[in-house]
């Protein structure tokens, strides 16, 4: 189940990846406001980073530092890997993980297409990251975490990662009481960040069984019918014909003393995926449950803070 789980997910994304979403789009814009971005940070960046995927914007809580190496967990189009690279510097990172590779290759494409020359991609799962050991300053995430299926080894992979003292700072979806099964059951709500989700209290578990300290789990109050008011285009994406992106030359991915490094460099090639069969069942599926379903009834959008133990 995990690996059918696993699956719907990248091939529900890489629909997204291929589906020419952007800030141009004014549906993208207010999933973006109602999650937390500012207009600004969306004419900061390139306009292909936003697709309307987020729940909040964890590079605003996320205390990101001049010289940072920052880590975007499940980052897409890189639409938090951009706004971190500012906030980075010259001298710091900004490393986005994804494992669907035509997000991938999207997310090259906005870096070199932006003049980017601190950031990097990398092809890989979040319970297994191509990420060395006590490199990473902060680890960040954008409704993500939720569609990983075996999250107590993510969190111990993420306080792998850090250096001690690191920190980790989320925006997800956790669940406020059980989902009805008829959703509970559906697999294609996966890629909507709905049945992934796990309670408040069993993340703060997971959490501390990894080894984090002062954890803090906010609900942002957010209304999650953003997406639905979105259109389909929002969280499980349009059915689209659209040509994959090309993927972009490739090395490594961990932290590098030289941050002179191009965008393109990391991680083995992202070969984009084909589209899948039964796409345009996928996405009327997901418009179903978004308007017959009040996911604010059982769910909502929370900021997790936590720190790894150290200096």
């Amino acid at each position: 189940m995990s690996e059918d789980i696993k699956r719907a997910v990248r091939e529900g994304y890489a629909a997204v990846a291929r589906a020419g979403l952007g800030s141009e789009q004014e549906s993208m814009q207010k999933v973006a406001a109602a999650f937390g971005y500012s207009s600004d940070e969306l004419a900061s960046i390139p306009a292909a980073a936003n697709m309307g995927l987020s729940c909040g914007n964890p590079t605003a809580m996320a205390a990101i530092r001049e010289g940072d190496v920052v880590v975007d967990l499940g980052s897409g189009g890189g639409l938090d890997v951009f706004l971190a690279a500012a906030k980075v510097g010259p001298h710091g990172q900004a490393i986005g993980v994804d494992m669907t590779p035509d997000m991938v290759a999207l997310a090259r494409k906005n870096a070199e297409d932006g003049g980017y020359t601190n950031v990097r991609f990398c092809l890989g799962e979040i319970e297994a990251m191509p990420i060395a050991s006590d490199s990473v300053d902060c680890v960040i995430s954008n409704c993500v975490l939720n569609l990983v299926p075996d999250k107590a080894q993510a969190f111990r992979e993420i306080f792998r990662i850090l250096k001690p003292g690191g920190r980790l700072a989320v925006s997800d979806i956790a669940l406020k009481k059980a989902l009805p099964e008829a959703v509970a059951s559906e697999v294609a709500a996966w890629i909507g960040c709905i049945t992934g989700a796990i309670p408040i209290t069993e993340n703060e578990r997971l959490m501390r069984e990894a080894g984090f300290e002062d954890i803090v789990i906010q609900d942002a109050g957010s209304d999650l019918n953003a997406y639905r008011e979105a259109g389909s285009a929002a969280c499980c994406g349009p059915t689209s014909s659209a040509a994959p992106v090309a993927p972009a030359a490739s090395s490594c991915c961990a932290p590098s003393e030289s941050t002179a490094m191009t965008s393109t460099s990391c991680c083995g090639p992202a070969e984009p995926a084909k589209v899948p069969e039964g796409e345009v069942k996928f996405h009327e599926t997901m418009d179903a449950l978004l308007t017959t379903f009040d996911v604010n009834e059982h769910a909502a959008s929370v900021k997790i803070f936590a720190l790894k133990p150290g200096s």
